[in-house]
């Protein structure tokens, strides 16, 4: 009789591990959400270039004490003509809009805002993508919370849509108020 070798086992175990990390991702309370290593720390330091003939914010600003959103973005990104209008209404709501060029090259960034208008309270421009490394980055646009201490409350990779703002990011820059 043959003898049965324990490596054998070894391609059965290997498969229901991966089955095991597949039911896990799957039973997320959000599996398309991106985990955000951030979230509940400080804001990295904000090292920006200037936006011509708009107002600059710097780490002071996140630290105010008003909950406020930080949102990159750049003009060759489809999706952020998609959320533009969504964070024009947040501003004229009197949320504090920040934005953050990314990786843009200046005269069309200028045209998209002229062209679109302009939702944020101060904006930088981030044209290496270096401040973006420190953030997390996953591409734009994404927008965080922040709390009036500087820390991150959420961060959300994509559009904002109306439906995103109110089941998600409403509800983060009103625990961000509470704490």
């Amino acid at each position: 009789m043959a003898k049965i070798s324990p490596l054998m086992a070894i391609p059965g175990l290997v498969f229901a591990g991966f089955v095991g990390l597949a039911l896990v991702g799957m039973f997320r309370e959000d599996p398309n959400s991106l985990p955000s290593a951030r979230e509940g720390q400080p804001a990295p330091p904000v090292v920006l270039d200037p936006f011509p003939g708009k107002e600059m914010f710097s780490d002071e600003t996140l630290r105010d004490g008003n909950v406020k959103l930080v949102n990159y973005w750049a003009s060759w990104c489809a999706p952020c003509r998609v959320e533009h209008p969504n964070l024009e209404a947040l501003a004229k709501e009197g949320i504090p809009v920040y934005g953050i060029n990314y990786k843009d090259q200046l005269a069309n960034a200028e045209a998209f805002l002229d062209e679109l208008g302009d939702p944020y309270a101060a904006i930088g421009r981030d044209e290496k993508g270096r401040m973006a490394i420190d953030w997390g980055l996953y591409g734009v646009p994404e927008t965080y919370v922040v709390d009036g201490e500087g820390k991150i409350v959420l961060r959300f990779a994509g559009p904002l849509t109306q439906r995103v703002i109110e089941k998600t990011l409403r509800p983060a820059m009103e625990k961000a108020a509470g704490q």
